[in-house]
């Protein structure tokens, strides 16, 4: 299949995966920045900006995609959707990683008896549903979630709006997507990971 895949910048090898409905562009200006230190490399997921769909839209054909167009070694930058994708990367391809940073990024989204910083199955399940009779409505209501309480939220949200549906994502794979966060458990796999690993959260 065929990813679209953006690369500058020299030194070592970062990779960034963006998350749920949106696309590369959404990393532009931190990309900038880290170009001046790092080989960026950028890359739509599969169904996302100008990347190709999957028929079977599993993490494990997700992450496999990605791993065929990445630098062979290299520190993995995952937001939210994203970093799942990039754990489950280092935990079955663990000599392609050198180095993990999440962002707002989780082994298991959902909550559960002894996970309970995670978000309710019903919210997972109501946005799946929303899809159903506007995909596009529910991916902009998504994007206002990002922003919520954030300083120039407004502004923030106007540039990620304009971004996103300059090329948006493909229903097939924002399904799969929500598919993936409401059923992936990522956490017994968690001790394979051995190398750094940063992780940033917000408030929210």
């Amino acid at each position: 299949m065929k990813l679209h895949v953006q690369r500058f910048g020299e030194g070592a090898d970062i990779v960034l995966l963006h998350g749920w409905g949106l696309h590369a562009e959404v990393w532009s200006d931190v990309a900038q920045q880290l170009a001046a230190r790092f080989r960026v490399t950028l890359i739509d997921l599969p169904g996302h900006g100008r990347s190709a769909s999957l028929q079977d839209y599993s993490l494990s054909r997700v992450a496999a995609s990605i791993a065929e167009v990445a630098p062979p070694h290299a520190i993995w930058l995952g937001w939210s959707l994203g970093g799942m994708v990039a754990m489950h990367i280092a935990t079955t391809l663990p000599s392609r990683v050198t180095a993990l940073i999440l962002v707002a990024s989780t082994p298991q989204f959902v909550r559960d008896d002894d996970w309970r910083h995670a978000m309710d199955e019903a919210v997972l399940e109501s946005f799946a549903q929303a899809l159903q009779e506007n995909h596009a409505q529910t991916v902009q209501r998504f994007l206002a979630l990002q922003t919520r309480g954030a300083a120039q939220g407004q502004d923030t949200l106007r540039r990620l709006r304009n971004a996103v549906m300059q090329y948006p994502p493909h229903l097939d794979a924002l399904r799969g997507g929500l598919a993936i966060l409401r059923n992936t458990r990522l956490r017994p796999h968690l001790r394979k990971i051995t190398w750094p690993v940063k992780i940033i959260l917000g408030e929210r």
